[in-house]
C-alpha cells in the first residue's frame, strides 16, 4: 500500500499517472523503447510536448499572445533568467517579500538589476496591503511569488500594477482557476503540481519577448527557447512527458476548476482542525492562508520529533516543517487525495488526546 506524501516537492504524484508511466516504460506505445531512450526531435516526442502545451493552454485558458516553455533548470534559474530577459542592469524592478523564495528571487535579482524592495512585512504571515506598496514609476516589472511554499502565505487576489505583473507560482499553479492576462509572466517549477522535478513552466506575454540584455546566453534567451519550441537544447524529455500525463488527467477529472473544489475542501477540513484545537496553532493570518502548503506548530515543541515519528508509523510521510521555520508543514497538492487529508487530522487529534 502506498503512503500518503504531503512532502513540499518533490511531490505526490498521481497514482494512474506512476501506472501508466510503469506500464509505458520499457515500449513506449508499441515503438520498443522507452520515451527517455527516444530522440526530443522524433515525431514521437514532438507530439508529446505538442500535446502538453495544448493542455496546458486549455487548462488555463492561455491566449495566443502569450508563449508557453518547457525549460530546466527548475524555478530558481528563473531568479535570473527573468531580470536577464526582462530588464537592463540600470533599470529597477519591484519586488514584495512575502516569504522565502521571495527572498531568494529578489537576492538574485539583485545581482542583475536594481531592486525595490516594494512591501516588506515584519513576519512571513501575511500579504502585504496592496495600499502599502511603494512600487516604482518606470519599473520594468513587479515580482510577487503567489504561494509560499515554506511560509504559507497566498495570494487570494492579484493587485493590478503599472509594470508587467510576474509571479512564482511554482507551489499552486493548476490548483485554482487563475487570469493569466493578468501577468506579463509566470513561472512554475514542475515538482508541485504538474511533474517530477527537472522542468519548468514558463507563460510569457509575447510582447515581452525579444528584450534580452547584451552578453545574456542564447540558452537563457526566452526568445531563443520560443522559436525553438523549448529545444533550443535537449531538453528534460522525460519530465515534459510526465508532466503531459498528468495535465491529461487532470483534464480527465474536470479541470482546474474541478480541482479547486476538492483542494479547497481539503484546505478548509485541515484548517477547521488546526484551530479547533489548543494543542496546533497555524501562523498564517486567516485570510491569507495557503490551499496547498499548510504550516504549523505544536504546543510544546518538545513534541515535534515524537509526532513525526508517530506519523511515520501511520504511513503519513514528510511532515516535517522546512528547516528555516521549523514546525510541521503539510503540502495538499493537486495529487494528494483527500484521504490523506482526513488521516493526517485522524492521527492530529489521536496525538493531541494522548500528549496535551
Amino acid at each position: 500500500m502506498r503512503a500518503f506524501n504531503f512532502s513540499a516537492g518533490p511531490a505526490a504524484l498521481p497514482e494512474a499517472v506512476l501506472e501508466q508511466a510503469r506500464d509505458e516504460l520499457l515500449d513506449y506505445q508499441g515503438r520498443g523503447l522507452s520515451v527517455m531512450e527516444m530522440s526530443h526531435r522524433s515525431p514521437e516526442f514532438i507530439a508529446i510536448a505538442e500535446a502538453a502545451e495544448a493542455d496546458l493552454r486549455d487548462l488555463l485558458a492561455i491566449g495566443d499572445d502569450y508563449e508557453v516553455l518547457f525549460l530546466q533548470g527548475g524555478a530558481s534559474q528563473q531568479f535570473a533568467m527573468l531580470p536577464m530577459n526582462l530588464c537592463r542592469a540600470e533599470d529597477t524592478v519591484d519586488y514584495v517579500r512575502t516569504g522565502s523564495w521571495g527572498d531568494k528571487a529578489l537576492a538574485e535579482a539583485g545581482r542583475l538589476a536594481n531592486v525595490n524592495i516594494a512591501a516588506s512585512p515584519a513576519a512571513f504571515t501575511h500579504v502585504p496591503c496592496v495600499d502599502t506598496w511603494r512600487l516604482t514609476p518606470g519599473a520594468a516589472y513587479c515580482h510577487i511569488v503567489s504561494n509560499e511554499t515554506i511560509n504559507g502565505v497566498q495570494f487570494h487576489d492579484f493587485p493590478e500594477t503599472p509594470s508587467p505583473l510576474v509571479a512564482d507560482m511554482s507551489s499552486e499553479l493548476l490548483s485554482r482557476a487563475i487570469d493569466v492576462s493578468r501577468f506579463g509572466a509566470i513561472y512554475a517549477g514542475a515538482q508541485k503540481n504538474i511533474g517530477p522535478a527537472g522542468l519548468c513552466v514558463v507563460v510569457i506575454r509575447k510582447d515581452l519577448l525579444g528584450r534580452a540584455r547584451p552578453g545574456t546566453p542564447r540558452i537563457f534567451d526566452y526568445a531563443v527557447q520560443a522559436k525553438n519550441g523549448s529545444m533550443f537544447n535537449t531538453p528534460p524529455t522525460y519530465s515534459w512527458y510526465l508532466a503531459g500525463l498528468v495535465l491529461r488527467w487532470l483534464k480527465e477529472l474536470g479541470g482546474v476548476a474541478a480541482i479547486e473544489q476538492v483542494n479547497r475542501r481539503k484546505a478548509a477540513k485541515l484548517y477547521a482542525a488546526i484551530d479547533a484545537s489548543n494543542f496546533y496553532t497555524s501562523p498564517v493570518a486567516t485570510g491569507d492562508r495557503s490551499i496547498m502548503n499548510v504550516p504549523f506548530t505544536l504546543a510544546d515543541s518538545n513534541l515535534d520529533a515524537a509526532f513525526l515519528a508517530g506519523a511515520e508509523e501511520r504511513r503519513l510521510l514528510n511532515l516535517k516543517g522546512h528547516r528555516s521555520v521549523g514546525g510541521m508543514r503539510a503540502s495538499i497538492y493537486n495529487a494528494v487525495p483527500e484521504a490523506a487529508v482526513d488521516a493526517l487530522i485522524d492521527y492530529m487529534a489521536e496525538f493531541e488526546d494522548e500528549r496535551a
